[in-house]
């Protein structure tokens, strides 16, 4: 890919994280002879300001019937979801005597799950046919399929028109953004909104985040970008509403153009992306030397545990996890294992490093000296859970913003 997914222009390439397999492709010991891998590489566009990859793999080796991301398994993420949708229906639905609401990219239910329970007419747009079943199984109205057009206008005929139109942590999955936002455009009324979050390009960079770029993350928004994405389908940016999510995240508010009052947010945050150089080509390879002094320093600091004796193991075996163990090569000889509660990825291997997936179990039976937090983003709710280890002088290694120790 040389031009943009947006806007169709040239774009500019700023660093490579090197051959990546697929990012939540945790596998058997017999299937590491066939394991799949691509160039994980993003590139920037000046002329509608979108952070992109220049190549990901298909969305079906991506989004399958074993999808290994559950999004209810974490209590604070059950606690926001109920918020959005919260925030949904006071905001949006007040006056509306039986509003409609899709969520594109529903998971398992973890937010439509709270519309359903106010009896709000409700319908899930769900890939992953296994998370889409658990969905179901709890009543909640969901469809296996991708999102376009062409579904926008098969959800009108049998639904109607949506009030509001929510995805989360799925928009930057999705490379043809301009199918979808035609689609959406379609389907919703014409003072209905469309409201997503995903994670913010002002914080990845601020942070050095780079684990938020991985083989699902085909996109990286701004609130600059997605003004330009969505603005050339008529709908119109008209608040935007940072998150502490995933690390650092946006809430984006959009609506047919000229439907709705736009907050003073949007020229705020206009001016601090500017700011913050978030349109300049120089802002990436500033980033690209962070990346690469945040790997020289984890695996420094992995090495000096290994020639100490520590015990070193994983905690979390996110997706993110994926780019950090194979851009810094870091495989067995470094991390002992990765503990991981989600049954699916249990006694596997982890994609590429090859890195064994054990149970929690194993993590609080044996603790080791020190725990890398691959899952940062939840360390709030995971250092409140974790006393014991702490208490037994159990010590975290964290990556973002910097590489530390934190006793």
């Amino acid at each position: 890919m040389t031009n943009c997914r947006v806007c169709n222009s040239k774009i500019e390439p700023f660093m490579t994280f090197g051959k990546m397999p697929i990012a939540n492709g945790f596998l058997t010991s017999d299937q590491i002879s066939s394991e799949y891998f691509f160039e994980l590489a993003p590139a920037f566009c000046s002329e509608c300001g979108m952070v992109q990859l220049i190549e990901q793999p298909s969305a079906e080796k991506m989004f399958h019937e074993n999808y290994a991301f559950f999004s209810s398994t974490s209590k604070h993420m059950q606690n926001h979801f109920k918020a959005f949708a919260n925030y949904i229906m006071d905001s949006h639905f007040k006056n509306r005597e039986v509003p409609f609401v899709v969520e594109l990219g529903s998971n398992d239910g973890i937010m439509l799950r709270n519309f359903k329970e106010e009896n709000v007419k409700h319908l899930g747009v769900e890939p992953s046919a296994n998370v889409a079943d658990v969905a179901r199984e709890q009543g909640i109205q969901t469809i296996s399929e991708f999102f376009n057009l062409e579904l926008a206008k098969r959800i009108v005929d049998e639904y109607g028109n949506a009030d509001a139109v929510l995805s989360a942590n799925v928009m930057c999955h999705i490379p043809d953004i301009n199918s979808v936002a035609e689609g959406i455009a379609y389907l919703l009324k014409d003072d209905g909104v469309l409201v997503f979050e995903d994670p913010y390009l002002g914080d990845v960079i601020t942070k050095t985040s780079y684990d938020q770029i991985y083989d699902e993350h085909v996109f990286v928004f701004s609130a600059t970008s997605v003004s330009a994405a969505f603005g050339r389908h008529g709908l119109e940016l008209i608040d935007v509403l940072p998150q502490v999510t995933h690390g650092g995240s946006m809430r984006y508010v959009l609506a047919p153009k000229g439907s709705h009052k736009v907050s003073e947010n949007v020229s705020v945050i206009f001016d601090k992306e500017q700011a913050q150089g978030l349109d300049k080509i120089k802002t990436y390879h500033a980033f690209k030397a962070n990346c690469e002094k945040s790997r020289n320093d984890l695996v420094a600091l992995l090495n000096i545990l290994k020639s100490e004796g520590k015990r070193v193991v994983g905690y979390a075996a996110t997706s993110k996890s994926t780019t950090v163990t194979n851009y810094c090569g870091i495989g067995p000889e470094l991390i002992e294992f990765i503990s991981d509660t989600t049954p699916i990825k249990q006694g596997k291997l982890s994609p590429g490093a090859h890195i064994p997936v054990k149970s929690y179990a194993e993590f609080s039976k044996n603790m080791p000296e020190y725990a890398l937090l691959f899952a940062w983003n939840h360390a709030k709710e995971i250092f409140e859970n974790e006393e014991a280890f702490k208490a037994q002088g159990g010590k975290w290694i964290s990556f973002v913003p910097k590489v530390e120790i934190i006793e």
